[in-house]
């Protein structure tokens, strides 16, 4: 019984024709979800930032990561996980809810709207068309960009960095807190637990900040409650959709689509060239089925409570422990399910013990710089916006919408037609029609 159950395992996920065994899928599938369990603790303090249902977003991201990362091993076959996205999160909570000032259920309407968009793009085969009109250099600049954004968010939380004071918009913080000692050693210990490739290294931080904080009395530690599972009526089905079908949300929705669009097929290729899934022309085969999986899960993550999913580039960890196949996502989907009996305790974790990893992120993101042509100013000078804005506005939104539009322009006045094409001349003209009716 047991050798049956083995061979249809291996041939639902065609095992030994990834050259793959079951042990080694199973080992991968857990090394990915030590990589990124971190999303359990950070996505819920991120939008809790906006507004959101801490408890209550906490389920919902795990929810979201079970139902996305299954699908996406069952039906897609491929050893790539979903859940909520780190930048995209951040975006509605600090720039939509904070800084626009829309309420956490109207922007999670908008972000079930650019699902269906997503959906219905993927099936007409439009969104990969879409996603390939996006010149690099503007990809590769909202990537540093939105790094940026989490490393001041991340400094931000940790008390590292302050509101200034008599003109200085920021100011550093107060180094003799405890709490930003204890952010300042977890930064570190975070960084060299990368550098020596330990696996979970932002999760084991997190944890062994926690426990510190916890020790010195920082943490007031209550009876946690088992009943923390409950709390997802807090936030389930809780989205305005109407809210958001007006035209202060264009800039949102745009933002979200565009920033999808990039995390999600930059993840699909990189991973995919890793685990040696790609076709001899470099295309990932049977793309419009992972991309279904991140579309579905953005949509019923914000019918769950939580911000746009998809493909986690954490998935490179699993594949780096030689996974190969779907089953590699079952494993991970069924450890986010057990993660579910011991959702109480992450809600103990403060803010300070979680910056860190922002940080770390951002960092790890901003590295995107190095693959602009820094020699080509009508490349390099458009990037150089679209970071500057997202970081000094506050507000992904502007820096991406800006970014298609001075392209576009740098572009016909330097007379480099030839780098335009149709779908980013009609992103850029959405944009520009976004800063005419912007509410300023």
């Amino acid at each position: 019984m047991a050798f049956k159950i083995k061979e249809i395992i291996e041939d639902y996920f065609h095992i030994k024709e990834l050259n793959t065994d079951i042990k080694t899928e199973i080992i991968a599938g857990i090394t990915t979800f030590f990589t990124m369990a971190y999303i359990i603790v950070v996505n819920p303090i991120i939008l809790s930032a906006g507004g959101f249902p801490k408890e209550g977003t906490t389920i919902a991201t795990i929810l979201i990561a079970i139902f996305g990362t299954l699908l996406m091993g069952v039906y897609a076959k491929r050893p790539f996980a979903i859940a909520p996205y780190m930048g995209e999160n951040a975006f509605i909570a600090y720039t939509v809810c904070k800084v626009m000032g829309y309420n956490w259920q109207t922007a999670l309407g908008a972000v079930f709207i650019g699902g269906m968009l997503f959906v219905i793009l993927t099936i007409l085969k439009l969104r990969s068309w879409f996603a390939k009109a996006i010149p690099n250099c503007l990809k590769y600049a909202f990537t540093a960009g939105l790094g940026l954004f989490l490393c001041f968010i991340g400094l931000n939380n940790t008390g590292l960095v302050e509101l200034g004071v008599k003109g200085a918009p920021v100011k550093i913080g107060n180094l003799h807190s405890p709490q930003v000692l204890i952010a300042i050693f977890t930064i570190f210990i975070m960084g060299i637990l990368i550098m020596r490739r330990v696996k979970g290294a932002l999760f084991l931080g997190i944890v062994i900040s926690t426990i510190l904080a916890w020790s010195l009395g920082l943490v007031k530690i209550s009876s946690p409650s088992f009943n923390t599972f409950l709390s997802i009526k807090e936030v389930f089905m809780k989205l305005d959709i109407l809210g958001a079908l007006q035209w202060g949300f264009f800039s949102v929705i745009l933002s979200l689509f565009v920033m999808d669009f990039i995390d999600t097929i930059g993840t699909l290729i990189g991973v995919g060239v890793q685990a040696n899934l790609l076709d001899k022309d470099g295309n990932l085969p049977d793309i419009e089925k992972p991309l279904l999986c991140d579309a579905l899960s953005t949509c019923v993550g914000a019918l769950l409570g939580t911000t746009t999913s998809g493909t986690y580039i954490e998935s490179a960890a699993g594949i780096q422990e030689g996974g190969r196949s779907g089953l590699v996502s079952v494993v991970v989907a069924f450890l986010f399910s057990l993660a579910l009996f011991f959702t109480p305790f992450f809600t103990f974790i403060p803010s300070y013990c979680v910056g860190p990893a922002l940080i770390i992120v951002g960092i790890t993101m901003i590295k995107s710089i190095r693959r602009i042509n820094l020699e080509d100013f009508s490349e390099f000078f458009p990037a150089g916006m679209v970071m500057i804005l997202i970081s000094f506005t506050y507000n992904m939104g502007i820096g991406i919408t800006a970014g298609f539009i001075i392209y576009c322009l740098v572009k016909i006045f330097m007379g480099k037609f030839k780098d335009l094409n149709l779908g980013v001349i009609l992103l850029a003209l959405l944009s520009l029609v976004f800063y005419i009716f912007y509410p300023y």
